[in-house]
């Protein structure tokens, strides 16, 4: 993978940020302010991205230059596992009438957020870009993981067949201010400071977490993926989907005791071995983004304070 010929300039350009109340289009947001470029956004209750119709309808009266498709329906392990046809649906949907209505609107360059549970459970660690479809997907995120893979796949035959400057990012686990907070449909980081606020609060004396606490994750904050997106924009080929990450991970248990010490609670932490763990290891192999000249800057323990800090100060419910 190597640098574009030509750079794609952002200055005087027109950036739709598709899904720009979530955390990582509000990142996103907060990242290209620094830009000289007009920043599009849409609220949902004007536009519903699952409509194709509607979608091509829009983009063809607000001549995006340049997409970035944030926007998804999200959520931990209990969500995938008990809404899987909702995250399929809608997810495929938002894939479908998006990156159909920036062909039909001319648009130069499209980048897809994916993640990456779109590798097999059990791939290779790291995982690389060439572990996409080599073998079966984690069951609790499979609906997910499946229509995300649809939308990478869209982006590369869409460069095939009609040579759209599209191409999809996959990022890894990810963290940070707006983040949902709902214990019922948040990711590990989230439900980890909201548990250990309120234990602390109440006087708790033991915070139970699911699974074993072995598995391993790797943790990204999202201005660094905000930051990482606005770079591929500008330098990356667009020949394939390319992994986004720090390189390194630490196992659930560790990241507990992380969480537990930022938030103060000092009380004894259990795992229900009874409750799923997910993919026992997700760490993705991140050499293609870093030949191309970029690399993470905020840490785990400062990503986390920060984090903390935006929740102490907005509430477990409060979205942007």
């Amino acid at each position: 993978m190597t640098a574009r010929a030509t750079r794609f300039e952002l200055e005087g350009r027109r950036v739709w940020v598709a899904g720009h109340r979530g955390m990582v289009g509000s990142a996103l947001v907060r990242r290209l302010a620094r830009e000289r470029c007009a920043v599009l956004t849409v609220e949902r209750e004007e536009l519903d991205l699952r409509h194709a119709d509607r979608v091509a309808a829009w983009m063809l009266g607000a001549r995006p230059d340049l997409v970035f498709v944030a926007a998804a329906r999200v959520g931990g392990i209990w969500a995938n596992a008990t809404r899987p046809a909702e995250f399929l649906h809608d997810n495929l949907a938002i894939a479908l009438s998006v990156i159909e209505g920036a062909r039909r609107a001319g648009v130069e360059r499209l980048v897809f957020l994916g993640s990456s549970c779109i590798y097999p459970r059990l791939a290779p660690q790291p995982m690389s870009e060439d572990a996409l479809l080599t073998g079966p997907l984690e069951p609790t995120n499979e609906a997910y993981a499946v229509a995300k893979i649809a939308g990478v796949k869209m982006c590369d035959a869409y460069r095939r067949q009609y040579g759209c400057d599209f191409f999809g990012v996959m990022p890894t686990n990810l963290y940070g201010p707006n983040d949902n907070f709902d214990l019922e449909s948040s990711h590990v980081v989230p439900a980890m400071v909201r548990r250990f606020h309120e234990a602390r609060l109440s006087g708790a004396s033991t915070v139970t977490l699911w699974g074993t606490g072995t598995p391993r994750r790797e943790l990204l904050h999202v201005d660094d993926l905000a930051d990482a997106l606005v770079f591929l924009a500008r330098h990356y080929d667009g020949q394939g989907h390319i992994n986004v990450g720090c390189g390194e991970d630490v196992s659930i248990a560790e990241l507990a005791h992380l969480v537990a010490d930022v938030v103060g609670y000092t009380g004894r932490i259990e795992f229900d071995a009874s409750k799923p763990d997910g993919a026992p290891r997700k760490l993705l192999d991140v050499s293609r983004i870093r030949a191309l000249g970029w690399t993470p800057r905020i840490g785990l323990r400062d990503g986390i304070e920060q984090t903390y800090r935006w929740y102490r100060e907005h509430g477990p419910t409060a979205r942007r």
